[in-house]
């Protein structure tokens, strides 16, 4: 099955794709560095050499690369902090629908007055629901508030978002935006490495959250590791 994935870096520092073939392609946006085995490629979205800050990722390159490369289907793993008390640190979730109002968004129509519908097409979550359970139970149809980074969000800003949504992050809003202007479809897995700044007494700062995301790594292999089976 022609999959691509986009992730962030401690997927890509993942020993799983150490034997990917490192591949490079042009865009109209930019350079994309992807690897690539067989019909699946995997993107980091903060790219493999100094990583970007959610708010200077190249967003319109990395989704037109996967477009030009031929890939309709994209799984995407997102960092999240949680929202909900009910969302513990190292839950898996899908979301159906995303919050997205600090900053304009990424767009290919930037001298057309155009752009697609907004969607997440989860076109692939009932299968992967069904195949990685009961090893991974996996909530669907969350809400996903995207802000712009690169800071964590103040307790107050938490408070407020907590209404908006079940998980908050700084990516995915973006990379779904430009997958519905040119008909690519975008599946949502995000994990929750965190609590949110202030949400069940949770102080958040980037050293904590490093050794969070870290805390989750064999979870996201494995992971990957049953995705790469059932999407072969």
């Amino acid at each position: 099955m022609k999959i691509a994935f986009i992730s962030g870096t401690s997927i890509v520092n993942s020993n799983l794709f150490s034997a990917w073939e490192v591949k490079t392609v042009e865009t109209a946006f930019g350079a994309v560095k992807y690897k690539s085995r067989g019909d699946h490629v995997l993107i980091n979205r903060h790219g493999y050499g100094f990583p970007l800050p959610p708010h200077a990722i190249n967003y319109r390159a990395n989704i037109r690369a996967l477009a030009d490369l031929g890939f309709q289907d994209i799984v995407s793993l997102n960092s999240t902090g949680s929202l909900k008390a009910e969302i513990t640190p190292g839950t898996i979730v899908s979301c159906g629908d995303y919050v997205s109002l600090q900053q304009g968004p990424a767009t290919f129509y930037d001298t057309e007055l155009k752009g697609g519908a907004p969607v997440i097409a989860n076109n692939l979550i009932p299968l992967l629901v069904e195949k990685l359970a009961p090893e991974f139970k996996i909530p669907t149809g969350k809400v996903y508030v995207q802000m712009r980074g690169p800071r964590f969000e103040t307790k107050a800003e938490i408070r407020i978002a907590q209404h908006w949504g079940d998980v908050i992050g700084m990516t995915a809003a973006s990379e779904a935006d430009l997958c519905s202007e040119i008909g690519l479809r975008y599946n949502s897995l995000a994990i929750a490495d965190n609590y949110a700044n202030g949400l069940e007494g949770t102080e958040i700062d980037f050293a904590k959250f490093k050794d969070l995301v870290k805390s989750n790594q064999e979870k996201v292999n494995r992971l990957f590791a049953r995705m790469l089976e059932i999407l072969a």
